[in-house]
Parts: structure tokens; C-alpha cells; sequence
């Protein structure tokens, strides 16, 4: 209940105090109060000479917050007129208010108050209801609640302010850190590095993009900024909005001679990692030239990034100079790096660096990868390197790795490269019988080329057989190996009933099936055949196999007349077909 109070006590003094640790208001009827109202969307603050208050919009705030009504009543009001009532927010240092009871030293929740509706003009609106006896004034302020909203700050040492900024800010109370770094910028107080570096994280993480923009631009002018400024901002600019305007501000920055110099390795590494999230390498590249033009030193971070993005883009060169400049700069690779770098050498045949990598990872007592030894397996196999490449399977068995269908058809492919396509077969078939689940279309295949080269027709028919009764998908290449075998073998029919059946399959035949056939046929002396599948499929290829073919056989007439059904299709022959051709006529 509001006291009333009668005309002869309204000239004794009379206060509301509202503890708080950082801020207070006394208020004495007897002493001239000096009052500024920041209009027009200002301040939203009554400065008093001994204290402060705030009028801001009422909210419950989070952390803390009074909400006060205090009716006045004195006797130079009029009956019937207007009690006024006022809307208080009170801020302290640690974002709690005391409670206040009615017994605490004459202190209750209403208190006597004069009349202050005439503080306030444009930026108040005046709500009256009768009230019975009294009329109330609700007194808000237009603009948002937390724009611009400040302090009367008591404390003045800018340490002190920084470090209740900086608990601000960690505790994620925005709008309290906001306030206390409007307060401090407004007094000309400036706040440390530390400080405003955490209040950017504290809106960052809430998403107040434009509001962290504002104190990272006077940061930069009042020369306060620092590496991990940057790094905030950049990341969030480019999270937020895109990578493009990121880029455009960490140029703008390059370009500035005075925030160049607070530009450090993690900036750089900032840079990397947004553009390696979405594999633009381009990008990429220009940050590390960058990097290396400002006489910026890398760090492990930094050439991870790079090696990971170039071997994932298909930049294999790039990601060996990205490796090559860690070594150099006495920086041990990480495990990451290590196992992109084996995976680049392998796509680039280079096996011995792909070696030397793994050898590395084992004396830095980092596991290789079961990805990384199917690489290498793959890459010392592709260069005959035979003996290694079971060495690094002995290794990989020894770390707890099951070989796979890669595995293995990586070092029958390895047996065949050094043309011990004995030994493939005979491997193939002990993985036949101990491990058959692993076997695949391209083991399959794999075995058929040995097959080929060692002209075991029969062998290869009888895989063929295998693939189709296990429910593999056989394809053309299938099948122009098992005809390549026939062609080996010289059987020419065992050949075509092979291309019969793979029409019946409705498989299309390409063009080195029929030249494969072409071949058998001529040494079969099936000239009809030949005939037929030169009819059936016109190519330049196959004309120029057949003439050269049937040459070889002194079938001379027979190839004259090929020779002008070619030319007459408008087919081309090659040089080796007229010199033949040239032969041939002058025995003529």
C-alpha cells in the first residue's frame, strides 16, 4: 500500500534506495536533482547527480530485474487527480537483486515518490484510468529494450569494468555485457582485449552478427584488436552470411597495413578450414600463398587442412608440396595428412614415397590405416614390386587387418604385373577354398587375365561358368577375356561359341571383342565369319585387323577386296594396311 502522505510532511525528505552493488538512486525533495532524458531513441536513461536509474520497456529479465509501483499521493494533488506511478528497473554487478521486505528498515515494496511525469515527454506513453481516487501513468519506452541501454557507471577503473565484462559475457548475459560495454564506451573508458574478444563470442554464439560487427570495428579503431578477433569474426561471417564476404573482409584486412600485422598463422588456418569444408581448393591454394608471402610459418593444422582438401579434390601435386613443406618446416605429419599423402601416391604410381610415408607413421608409432595398406598393396602391385607388396600384407595381418576382395585382387594383380600368372592362379584358388565370401566380379576377371596370358582357354571357360552359377554379373570384359584365352589358345570355335552365348545374354559386343574374334577366325581360315562380323559392326579397326590378317595368311585377293569395300564405306586404312596393300600389288 502507498503511504499517504499529508501537506505538512511534504517537505521533509523522503528516499527509495535500491540496494545494489553497482548502481543506486537517492532521491531527496530538499537537494535540486539534475535530470537528462535521451530522446528520440537515446540513451533511455535518467542521469541523477548522486546515482542512476534506468527507464527501459518492462521485461523480466533473466538474470535479474525489480519491478516497482510506487504511488504517490501528497497533499498539493488535487482529490480525484492523478497518482503517478513509475516502472523501475534496477541492474547490480552480479545480475541479482536483493530482496526487499516491508520490515527491512522502513523499505517496502511501495514507497513515496514526487511526481516525475515531467521527465519524460515524446518518448513516454501516457496510459490514464480512473482508478476510483487515483489515475496511474505507465510510462514505456519506444524503442527496443535492449538498444542502447546503459549504465551510470560508480566504478572507473577500466580493469575492474573489463573483468565484470568478461563474467558477463562468459555467463552469456547479453544484454547486461552489452549495456556494460555501452556504459564504458560512452564514459571513454576503454575496455581490454580479453574483454571485448569475449563479449564477441558471448553475441556470436546468440547470433547477434551486426551487434559483434559494431564492437569489432571499434576494436579495429581503437587499435585493441587482436588475431583471435579476427578469427571470430571471420568464422562467424562466413557461417552466418557465405564464404565470399569472409574472403572479401580477410583481403580488406591484408590490404590494411595496420590490421595486417594482427593477422596470424590461426587466422590463416580460419580461412583454410571454411574453404575445405566445401572442398574449393582454389581458394585454399590462394590463402596458403598468402600465408607464405606474409612470412607466415604453417602448422600442423594448417597443412593438414591443405593436404586433406588437395587429395580429396584430385590435387595430388599440391597435396605433395603442402607435405613436403611440413617436413621441411620440421613439423612431424599427422595421421590425417599421412594417410591422404599414401592414398595421393597411390593414384600417382609414386609406391617408393607412398613406402617412405608408412615407414614414417611406424616410427612415429601411428597405426596405419586398413584403407592406407590397401593403398600402398595397390600402388607396389601396379609397379610389379611384387615382394614388398606382401611384405606390407604381412604387416597389415600383423596389425589386426583382414584382407578384403581389394586386398586380394590387388596382389593377384600384383602376380600378374610380374607375369607370375601361375602363382595368381594358384592364389586365387586358396582364396576359393578359405575364404570364398570375399570373392568378387573383379578377382574374377583379375584371374581371366591370366588366364589370357597363359592361353588356358579351357581354365577360363571354367571361371566363366563359376561367375554365372554364383550369381555374379559377367560383363563384356568378362567375355572378351575368356575370347582373348580362345585367341591364345588358337581355338577359334571354343571363341565363338563364347560370342554366341554372350548375344544370348543380351550383351553388346564392343569393339576389342570383335577384334579378338576377327583374329581367331583368320587363323581359323573362317573366312565367311570374317565376312560377317565386318558386315555386321563397320569399323576402321576391324577392316584394317581383317586386311592385315588375311596378308599374313596370303589371302591377297580376299584382302584387295576388303580393301576397296573400305575404301568405299569411306573408311581410312592405317599405314600398315597400304604398305601391305603396296606389296601385294607389285607381286601382281
Amino acid at each position: 500500500m502507498a503511504e499517504v502522505l499529508s501537506s505538512s510532511a511534504a517537505s521533509h525528505d523522503f528516499r527509495v534506495h535500491f540496494q545494489c552493488i553497482s548502481c543506486s538512486a537517492y532521491f531527496n525533495s530538499g537537494i535540486k536533482i539534475n535530470t537528462i532524458f535521451a530522446k528520440n531513441r537515446g540513451f533511455g536513461m535518467v542521469a541523477i547527480a548522486e546515482g542512476s536509474i534506468r527507464i527501459s520497456k518492462p521485461r523480466i529479465s533473466e538474470t535479474y530485474s525489480l519491478w516497482k509501483s510506487i504511488e504517490v499521493k501528497s497533499s498539493w494533488e488535487m482529490s480525484n487527480k492523478v497518482a503517478r506511478s513509475l516502472e523501475f528497473e534496477s541492474v547490480c554487478e552480479e545480475g541479482k537483486m536483493p530482496n526487499l521486505d516491508e520490515n527491512e528498515e522502513g523499505i517496502s515494496e511501495k514507497q513515496i515518490l514526487p511526481p516525475w511525469g515531467s521527465l519524460c515527454d515524446q518518448d513516454l506513453e501516457v496510459q490514464n484510468h480512473n482508478l476510483d481516487d487515483r489515475s496511474r501513468i505507465s510510462i514505456r519506452t519506444t524503442y527496443d529494450e535492449t538498444e542502447n541501454e546503459i549504465f551510470y557507471l560508480e566504478e572507473r577503473n577500466e580493469e575492474k569494468l573489463s573483468k565484470r565484462l568478461l563474467r558477463l559475457s562468459r555467463s552469456n548475459k547479453v544484454r547486461s555485457a552489452l549495456a556494460l560495454y555501452r556504459s564504458m564506451k560512452l564514459s571513454s573508458l576503454l575496455p581490454t582485449s580479453h574483454a571485448c574478444n569475449s563479449l564477441l563470442s558471448c553475441l556470436l554464439r546468440n547470433r547477434k552478427l551486426d551487434d559483434a560487427l559494431k564492437i569489432f570495428e571499434f576494436m579495429k579503431s581503437t587499435e585493441i584488436i587482436t588475431g583471435h578477433t579476427y578469427t571470430l569474426i571471420l568464422k562467424a561471417v562466413a557461417d552466418i552470411r557465405n564464404c565470399d564476404e569472409a574472403l572479401s573482409m580477410f583481403e580488406e584486412a591484408e590490404r590494411d597495413d595496420k590490421s595486417k600485422k594482427y593477422m596470424d598463422t590461426i587466422v590463416y588456418n580460419t580461412m583454410i578450414s571454411m574453404f575445405a569444408k566445401t572442398n574449393k581448393w582454389v581458394q585454399a591454394e590462394r590463402i596458403w600463398r598468402s600465408l607464405q608471402d606474409n612470412s607466415q610459418v604453417g602448422t600442423l593444422v594448417t597443412y593438414r587442412l591443405l593436404v586433406c582438401i588437395f587429395v580429396r579434390c584430385g590435387q595430388n601435386e599440391l597435396a605433395f608440396d603442402a607435405y613436403h613443406e611440413m617436413v621441411q618446416n620440421g613439423l612431424g605429419p599427422c595421421d590425417d595428412s599421412m594417410q591422404a599423402i599414401i592414398g595421393a601416391c597411390a593414384r600417382e604410381g609414386k609406391w617408393d614415397m607412398a613406402l617412405n610415408v608408412l615407414e614414417s607413421m611406424l616410427n612415429s608409432e601411428i597405426k596405419p590405416s586398413f584403407i592406407a595398406c590397401n593403398a600402398l598393396i595397390n600402388s607396389l602391385g601396379k609397379a610389379g614390386k611384387v615382394e614388398l607388396a606382401f611384405k606390407v600384407y604381412g604387416l597389415m595381418k600383423s596389425l589386426g587387418y583382414e584382407p578384403d576382395a581389394y586386398t586380394w585382387n590387388s596382389l593377384i594383380g600384383a602376380l600378374n604385373r610380374a607375369n607370375q600368372h601361375a602363382d595368381a592362379l594358384r592364389l586365387f584358388e586358396s582364396i576359393r577354398k578359405e575364404q570364398s565370401s570375399v570373392l568378387n566380379t573383379h578377382i574374377y576377371n583379375t584371374c581371366l587375365m591370366s588366364c589370357q596370358r597363359l592361353g588356358l582357354w579351357d581354365r577360363a571357360m571354367q571361371l566363366l561358368w563359376q561367375m554365372e552359377g554364383s550369381g555374379f554379373p559377367v560383363s563384356v570384359t568378362s567375355y572378351n577375356l575368356v575370347i582373348g584365352a580362345c585367341e591364345a589358345a588358337r581355338k577359334p570355335k571354343v571363341a565363338l561359341q563364347v560370342y554366341e552365348h554372350m548375344v544370348q545374354q543380351k550383351l553388346s559386343p564392343d569393339v576389342f571383342t570383335l577384334l579378338s574374334l576377327i583374329r581367331c577366325c583368320i587363323w581359323g581360315s573362317f573366312w565367311y565369319e570374317v565376312e560377317e562380323i565386318l558386315n555386321s559392326a563397320p569399323n576402321g579397326s576391324l577392316y584394317n585387323a581383317a586386311i592385315q590378317g588375311m596378308c599374313l595368311r596370303s589371302k591377297t585377293d580376299l584382302a584387295r577386296k576388303m580393301y576397296v569395300k573400305m575404301r568405299e564405306i569411306g573408311l581410312k586404312p592405317d599405314g600398315k594396311t597400304r604398305a601391305l596393300m603396296l606389296q601385294n600389288l607389285r607381286k601382281r
